[in-house]
């Protein structure tokens, strides 16, 4: 327990003494959304997302619509509640629709639909809307909790590796695990103190709600923060080459960025990317992270995001392990 310690201990220090990656993990999310923020905080896209549970009988008259987005859900209840938060602008049923009569955007795509159906059945449901900088800013710090959980293990196994350092533990009677474990523990530790930082400073900044829980937060974050280390671990396990270690981290972190829903929604994408993204542990932290925040979400909601974290995780750590060699 002592060389473990000893090891969390040396790894943090170094990272706290490299000033440029220290303020690189603080900075870097903090102004992407805040650019973010800014920059689309008045803009509406030029377009009318409408749900649609089941089959309306006039499904296809839609669809010959332009600037219509029609977005299937299996879950009434869910899409009802995106309609009350002005993520849907309507809710499309076999019954007729549902509108927020707060919406503007909801009062104009009613116009289209009557003009191009005709007068239905319609049901009111009302709620605040969600700003586009509330939505992002869980995926932002996922985004940096991912790049720092790949590269902060990943890279720097691959680096110990090259410089011989790897050679002198395995001189010590350190047993390989104690050495993986204190790099995970010391790069999570690290992930939740600025991940901490940059969403109390979003928070207060931004005067963002919290509707959920904030210990369910911290446990979605301890287990996202668990699965994305584990990935880099699995890809530092037997790497020899920082050049060829820092390629297969590129590619695996930038896809996972762009199909893992930091920047816009996959609602409405291909069904063969939506089940990729499943596969990503991002995508489950920042759905996880975003059922807590904006809907308030409960463990029942969570479990599904939890369960699939947890399993990543074991599996990369079983692997990683089994393969991690010191040389």
């Amino acid at each position: 327990m002592r060389s473990l310690l000893a090891l969390i201990h040396a790894r943090n220090l170094e990272f706290v003494r490299d000033r440029s990656a220290l303020g690189w993990s603080l900075m870097f999310p903090l102004m992407l959304i805040v650019g973010f923020g800014i920059a689309f905080s008045d803009t509406d896209k030029p377009e009318y997302k409408l749900g649609v549970v089941g089959e309306p009988v006039y499904l296809e008259a839609l669809r010959q619509t332009r600037y219509l987005q029609l977005i299937g859900y299996e879950d009434e209840r869910l899409a009802r509640i995106k309609v009350g938060r002005h993520q849907l602008d309507l809710l499309l049923t076999e019954q007729g629709y549902v509108v927020n009569p707060d919406s503007m955007k909801g009062y104009l795509a009613e116009r289209i639909l009557k003009a191009e159906v005709g007068p239905l059945p319609a049901t009111q449901v009302q709620g605040e809307a969600v700003r586009y900088i509330d939505w992002l800013m869980p995926g932002v710090i996922g985004m940096n909790m991912m790049f720092s959980g790949l590269y902060g293990v990943g890279y720097v196994i691959v680096r110990y590796r090259k410089n011989g350092v790897l050679k002198r533990y395995q001189a010590t009677p350190m047993k390989p695990w104690i050495f993986i474990l204190s790099q995970i523990c010391s790069r999570m530790i690290l992930m939740m103190a600025t991940a901490t930082l940059v969403f109390a400073a979003c928070t207060l900044m931004f005067s963002i709600p919290i509707n959920g829980s904030l210990l369910l937060l911290l446990v979605t974050a301890l287990l996202g923060a668990l699965s994305l280390v584990s990935v880099g671990l699995l890809v530092a396990c037997r790497t020899r080459s920082e050049e060829f270690g820092n390629g297969v981290l590129n590619l695996i972190a930038w896809p996972m960025m762009f199909l893992s829903g930091v920047w816009f929604s996959l609602e409405g994408t291909a069904p063969w990317i939506r089940g990729l993204a499943n596969l990503l542990p991002l995508s489950h932290l920042n759905a996880a992270s975003r059922a807590i925040i904006i809907d308030g979400a409960g463990v029942a909601e969570l479990l599904p995001h939890w369960l699939a974290l947890v399993s990543i995780s074991a599996v990369a750590i079983f692997i990683g392990a089994r393969w991690f060699r010191w040389n």
